[in-house]
């Protein structure tokens, strides 16, 4: 026989420790999405967490779709954020590469479950994708 006066069911620790008690911030997810915001930032962070530091234009394949401007900004900002480190050998022609900080290194351990999920699901969310195309064609009016 249950118990009529069971305590509610537990929340992980790691969803209670997201409360607003951060100065600046609505919780740690927040202040993580303000560090992350962007398209690329993740992808980023998942590309040089692969390996050692990373060339500019490895990185730059790595990361498709990305323009030169929009990759050196997003690069500026993660270095400014502490994630990631610019390494400029002062050589010619020039060198320089990228590499996570420790703190850089932590997050991107913190995306694997969220990579893993995608890998998971990618089908379903490639249909999800597809069928929101074909909304947005419905609802486009009809040119003349």
């Amino acid at each position: 026989m249950s118990d009529p006066i069971s305590p509610p069911a537990q929340t992980s620790p790691s969803v209670q420790n997201c409360t607003p008690n951060l100065p600046g911030f609505t919780c740690g997810l927040d202040a993580t999405l303000r560090v992350v915001a962007g398209k690329w930032k993740p992808l980023i962070l998942y590309f040089l967490a692969q390996g050692g530091p990373t060339r500019y234009g490895e990185l730059r394949r790595s990361v498709r779709d990305v323009s030169d401007k929009v990759l050196i900004q997003q690069l500026k900002e993660l270095e400014s954020d502490c994630l990631v480190k610019r390494t400029d050998y002062k050589e010619v022609p020039p060198r320089v590469d990228y590499s996570l900080t420790p703190l850089g290194h932590s997050l991107a351990e913190a995306l694997v479950p969220l990579c893993a999920w995608g890998t998971e699901h990618m089908a379903e969310v490639s249909q999800v994708f597809a069928e929101r195309a074909t909304w947005t064609r419905r609802e486009r009016p009809p040119t003349v």
